[in-house]
Parts: C-alpha cells; sequence; structure tokens
C-alpha cells in the first residue's frame, strides 16, 4: 500500500544540504527516536542540534515530511555502510518514534510499509538497501 500526499505532513527542518558529489539515494536507514514524536519533531528542527531526517512516523501513523527526498538531510552522522561513505548523501533518513523499549505499533508499521514501498520504487533501490 503506498502512501498519498495527503497522509504525510510536511515539517520542514532547517537541517539539510545538498546531496554531495551528484551522489542520490540508494540505502534507506531506519532509526527509532528515543524521543516522543512532539519532541523528536522539535529536535530535528532546531538548527542548534544540526540534526534532521527525511521522515518522521509516529505511533499513531502520522507520517511528517522533514526534508526533500532530494536533499540530503543529516541523520546518518559521519557512518559508513559496506565500505560507502557520506552516508547521508547516500541515503533517505526514516525516524520512528519509539523509546527502544516497546514493540512498534501497528499503525506505524502500516505506514512504514507504503512509505518504504514508494521510496524504493521511487529511487529503484532494493530491500538490501534498507538498513
Amino acid at each position: 500500500m503506498s502512501l498519498s500526499d495527503a497522509q504525510i505532513t510536511d515539517h520542514p527542518s532547517p537541517n539539510f544540504g545538498d546531496r554531495r558529489d551528484g551522489l542520490g539515494p540508494e540505502l534507506v536507514v531506519l532509526h527509532y527516536t528515543v524521543l516522543d514524536c512532539a519532541a523528536a519533531l522539535e529536535r530535528l528542527c532546531d538548527p542548534v542540534h544540526e540534526v534532521s531526517t527525511h521522515y518522521l512516523i509516529g505511533r499513531e501513523g502520522q507520517v511528517f515530511r522533514l526534508v526533500d527526498e532530494g536533499m540530503r538531510a543529516w541523520h546518518a552522522g559521519a557512518g559508513t555502510w559496506a565500505g560507502r561513505g557520506d552516508v547521508n548523501s547516500r541515503s533517505i533518513g526514516i525516524e520512528l518514534e519509539n523509546s527502544g523499549l516497546t514493540p512498534f505499533s501497528e499503525p506505524q508499521m502500516a505506514r512504514l510499509e507504503g512509505l518504504l514501498s514508494d521510496i524504493l520504487a521511487r529511487w529503484r533501490i532494493g530491500p538490501e538497501g534498507v538498513i
């Protein structure tokens, strides 16, 4: 099941830049927030913290778009994956509202499945590109 734009709330973050060296998304990086959804949105949109993500999915299934997929969100630090550096320029980041101590909710997982389906098709990323 894919998501329509009507199911996504734009909540722009100032924390992003251009993708470097002509790189485009070849990975999707999943994270969990530790914070509740409101606190995570505040943190991800605060220029002092210099952190962001492309999408945040709340426990109730609400989907927020913080950074356009064509831009470089700041969610993966200076990490590498499979010998490839600058993961931020090579990926789309998705944050899931979760403390890390409880299971992910069913509405959240349903939205994640729809969003992933859309992203993987749009950028021609295989399932092995979801990390």
